[in-house]
């Protein structure tokens, strides 16, 4: 009996991290907001990055942990070589950045949350908190084990982390707002990409040696003037939301300093 021939497999071209920052710059600079570009007429068609949180009943997580990890995901799926020209992601991460940048939170915990880790994404684990962030898709395509999960039922208590960790990107978030924690990390998740679009590739790449490691912290009224001021002066930038959920249209929701790192 003759044995099947195996059908050759295309390699992926190798790429660098200058290369997969070029395409997040791109993609970042060409919209004023995340909300200044056109939806198509049918929902199923919207692209949005998936964000899954892991919230379990028993001992939840500290919420700028959570954050912390969930950033942090981000910032690895976009930077990512299987995003890159060849890889098995970069059709669907080109679709969203030439889309409205959207990014949806979900909670999930138990046998959901070990399922969850099946689908093409990246984990991140900071302090025992743990979220991942998956490949962009069409909503209409989400994965079931992702589309059963939660939206709602983020909320975790206002912790005091302290301090901005050394070495990391600073997210500051406008705590006026009052806004959930599902809400919220998909805004670090916005900054993120904004922070490391307007950084050179040797600040990113300087960065990365911390495996793109993150500090969310509350920003008080008069700490959140004194950034508006820095992301006037260009030394800081902000995420402007759409207005979709949660906040009126073009508040600014979350500052990145660019000033220290």
């Amino acid at each position: 009996m003759t044995e099947p021939v195996a059908e050759a497999v295309e390699p992926i071209a190798p790429s660098t991290l200058e290369e997969r920052h070029a395409l997040l710059v791109a993609g970042t600079s060409e919209a004023e907001s995340y909300g200044s570009r056109v939806d198509p007429d049918d929902p199923a068609d919207v692209r949005a990055m998936p964000i899954v949180l892991h919230i379990p009943k028993v001992d939840p997580p500290a919420r700028s942990d959570l954050l912390e990890a969930a950033a942090t995901a981000t910032m690895r799926v976009c930077l990512d070589e299987r995003i890159a020209p060849g890889g098995p992601w970069h059709e669907e991460y080109i679709a969203w950045l030439g889309a409205r940048i959207r990014k949806v939170s979900r909670r999930a915990r138990g046998a959901q949350w070990a399922a969850a880790q099946d689908v093409d994404g990246v984990t991140v684990e900071v302090n025992g908190a743990q979220a991942r962030a998956y490949v962009p898709c069409r909503v209409g395509a989400l994965d079931p084990r992702l589309r059963k999960l939660q939206v709602g039922g983020t909320d975790l208590e206002r912790d005091d982390p302290g301090p901005h960790r050394d070495g990391a990107v600073r997210l500051w978030v406008n705590e006026a707002l009052e806004m959930t924690v599902g809400k919220t990390a998909a805004q670090v998740g916005h900054a993120v990409m904004l922070a490391a679009g307007a950084m050179s590739a040797d600040d990113v790449a300087r960065w990365g040696e911390t495996g793109w490691a993150t500090s969310v912290r509350d920003a008080d009224p008069e700490t959140w003037a004194r950034l508006v001021a820095e992301a006037e002066r260009g030394t800081a930038v902000g995420v402007r939301d759409a207005g979709y959920t949660e906040v009126a249209p073009g508040s600014m929701t979350v500052i990145a300093d660019l000033t220290v790192r």
